[in-house]
């Protein structure tokens, strides 16, 4: 048994998590995407998502990145969040996909993310909303693994401390898992 997970555990109904969930990454504005390529390596890179409704992550990319073929070749990817500030930290394994549809891109296009792209010059690769280089990946969690630091760092502190004298395992905060079925059921509730 790990008494650390058994001690830091919470009872909250599945909304409530997400709402801790969404409080821990909301201040981050970069996150870590995880994709696997055909050799079996995982390779992270950071992104910034560009929009984010419910339950479904959005990122803008280039379509002649690597990280196309990753998708397809296998589509699991995990994003982990961490606030250096309250050392709070998230992980959100799902699946990706990627769409070129103009309704989503225009759905999630902000002006700065031409500055990622670059203008070409040759009137079609411009970096704007419709250059065909944009593709939007979307992420869809299947299950999210959080820690949430409830102490101030003086009781985080106090927390490590104790526990290295007495023996105690230390908790200053709060281990939290959705898992699919409860994804389900907040998706569930949206509707």
């Amino acid at each position: 048994m790990d008494p650390y997970a058994a001690k830091s555990s919470t009872e909250a109904t599945p909304q409530e998590k997400l709402d801790i969930f969404n409080s821990i990454i909301q201040p981050v504005k970069t996150s870590m995407l995880t994709s696997r390529n055909a050799d079996g390596f995982l390779h992270s890179r950071a992104m910034s998502p560009v929009a984010v409704d419910h339950l479904t992550y959005y990122y803008i990319a280039n379509i002649k990145s690597g990280k196309t073929k990753e998708f397809q070749n296998d589509s699991h990817v995990n994003i982990s969040y961490y606030d250096p500030s309250s050392t709070s930290w998230a992980s959100l394994a799902g699946r990706a996909s990627v769409t070129q549809d103009q309704s989503v891109i225009d759905k999630v296009w902000n002006p700065s993310l031409k500055a990622w792209f670059g203008d070409l010059k040759d009137g079609k690769h411009t970096g704007d909303k419709d250059d065909p280089r944009i593709m939007v990946i979307v992420v869809k969690p299947e299950s999210l693994h959080f820690w949430h630091n409830t102490s101030s760092k003086i009781g985080f502190a106090y927390e490590v401390v104790k526990g290295a004298v007495t023996g105690d395992t230390a908790a200053p905060g709060e281990l939290i898992t959705i898992e699919h079925d409860e994804i389900k059921l907040i998706s569930g509730l949206k509707k």
